[in-house]
């Protein structure tokens, strides 16, 4: 019997890892340039010496590292000249205070100074270091070139990363990379005057976290189970002792 309460508690811990993925990814359907978390599981085996009955048990499935979907977003046409969007593999960079960080969400404006910034003020940066624009029309090439009233006024730092690189997600489509691990991109475009979308489908996203919970629930319902037979063997049973 313990050995079904530790296998319903690790699924419920499990299952209620997957809920809150579910329920953030949900949460930032409408997120410009959010990329969804994807859950994956892993068996949790018992040592060759356990019983056959205990390995039977205890050989459930956890919840692994969630790793995410790096996958396009759709492009919304939004007519604004800094509103810029990405096609292909790779980020805007970006001067946070705590570093470098990298995003898809291309929603920038200018500051009174002329700084080009993102939604929360954050620096962002060119070829060679934050981008200053002079008053006037920008306009912005697929390749990340700006040119102001026709005279080039900056290069967006465009960055890709290896299949290998582990890029940690920080909230609000930001995301840190270890040091030195960002290269140029190389298949990498940019679509001025538009925004690329989360790439969570909202509908899918709402069936999977009803459908996790239920899941929950049922380990939930074992657990108690487990629980109030225990409890019922120990008022049989201990009296006899």
């Amino acid at each position: 019997m313990n050995n079904g309460i530790y296998a319903a508690s690790t699924g419920l811990l499990a299952r209620t890892q997957e809920l809150d993925l579910a329920a953030n990814n949900l949460a930032n359907a409408n997120t410009t340039g959010f990329r969804g978390g994807r859950t994956s599981f892993k068996t949790q085996m018992m040592t060759a010496s356990a019983s056959v009955s205990t390995r039977a048990v205890n050989s459930f499935g956890v919840l692994g590292s969630p790793r995410t979907d790096f996958s396009q977003g759709s492009l919304q046409q939004t007519g604004n000249s800094l509103d810029l969007a990405l096609e292909g593999s790779g980020f805007f960079a970006v001067q946070a205070p705590t570093g470098v960080q990298y995003t898809r969400n291309g929603n920038f404006h200018l500051t009174r100074d002329g700084a080009l910034v993102t939604g929360q003020g954050y620096l962002v940066l060119g070829a060679d270091g934050p981008i200053t624009l002079p008053g006037g029309n920008a306009e912005i090439s697929s390749a990340g070139v700006i040119s102001v009233n026709g005279d080039v006024a900056g290069q967006l730092q465009l960055t890709a990363f290896d299949s290998s690189v582990h890029l940690t997600p920080l909230g609000d489509a930001y995301f840190s990379a270890p040091a030195a691990a960002a290269t140029a991109a190389s298949e990498l475009s940019v679509r001025q005057g538009s925004l690329e979308s989360s790439n969570v489908n909202p509908v899918e996203s709402a069936v999977s976290l009803i459908e996790i919970q239920r899941n929950a629930e049922m380990m939930q319902r074992a657990l108690t189970t487990f629980h109030d037979e225990f409890n019922k063997i120990a008022v049989q049973d201990l009296p006899r002792v």
